[in-house]
């Protein structure tokens, strides 16, 4: 979102992946209603499937889902136009998901059909440079269809100098890394942490107070939650269903709220076993 003018940018599939989208759209957000006005799209780019925000300069990154899988930078300008600043290879399949450090230093990409953890340089002005680093995971889970090899789904950096965390789908595991900033090279932190067989990790949402966090599983439907350590380990606390509904549920995202509620889908009037409330 940009400023007072409430202009978001939304990421999609193309052709290249089989959708029907250009690249990525702006659209206007009524901050009354929520509302959204498309105003078009404003970079032809493909397969921008996610997208990210610089935390401090106007500059947007979006993931290229491909076979040889690219991440693409844009400045934003005021009306929410964007002018591409360039493109850099990830090193391995259709990444997914990508985020920024929170020192703006660096961006980390999750390659899904890699299996893998990509590591790019920020200059000054948000431009990624040369990647610094690629990291492979290996292993396999139960489902022979989803989990015949490691599907890195989603990169979370830490909010303060804590370690990232990497979530991979098809190891069923979270594996943790220092990055270190001078080399741009991620040091892994034994031991990962393993989830219940066929679990399916997707995304994680950590708390405000940094001490927390929920693990969504795509492939058995339920949500984990976590105790924090200062160490980076992490400590299980509790396991739900991420839903009540029957059938086929596959959860994609978590995420906690401003006021520090996780916020999922459940029948109305139920409540979540850890004190949180949950919403439909």
């Amino acid at each position: 979102m940009i400023g007072q003018q409430a202009i978001v940018h939304i990421g999609g599939y193309t052709a290249a992946s089989g959708g029907r989208g250009e690249g990525i759209v702006a659209a206007r957000r009524d901050p009354a209603t929520g509302a959204l006005t498309p105003l078009g799209t404003v970079a032809v780019t493909p397969s921008p499937s996610f997208l990210v925000r610089h935390p401090a300069r106007p500059v947007l990154y979006a993931v290229n889902e491909l076979p040889e899988g690219e991440v693409s930078a844009f400045r934003v300008g005021p009306d929410g136009d964007l002018t591409p600043l360039g493109v850099r290879g990830t090193g391995g399949a259709e990444p997914c998901h990508l985020a920024v450090t929170s020192d703006g230093g660096h961006l980390v990409v999750a390659n899904y059909g890699g299996g893998s953890v990509a590591v790019f340089p920020l200059d000054p002005e948000g431009v990624p440079g040369e990647r610094t680093d690629l990291v492979a995971h290996s292993g396999h889970g139960p489902d022979p269809q989803r989990q015949e090899k490691a599907h890195c789904h989603m990169v979370s950096p830490a909010p303060d100098a804590g370690p990232l965390l990497a979530v991979d789908l098809g190891t069923d595991s979270v594996y943790r890394y220092d990055l270190d900033a001078a080399s741009g090279r991620l040091v892994p932190r034994a031991p990962r942490v393993r989830t219940a067989a066929g679990t399916g990790p997707r995304h994680l949402a950590r708390h405000p107070d940094g001490r927390r966090c929920w693990l969504a599983g795509e492939l058995d439907a339920t949500v984990t939650a976590y105790e924090l350590t200062g160490g980076g380990a992490l400590h299980q606390r509790g396991r739900v269903d991420a839903s009540a509904r029957a059938g086929h549920v596959q959860p994609s995202e978590i995420a906690v709220g401003a006021d520090g509620r996780l916020k999922i889908s459940r029948q109305p009037g139920d409540r979540h076993p850890f004190g949180l409330r949950r919403r439909r």
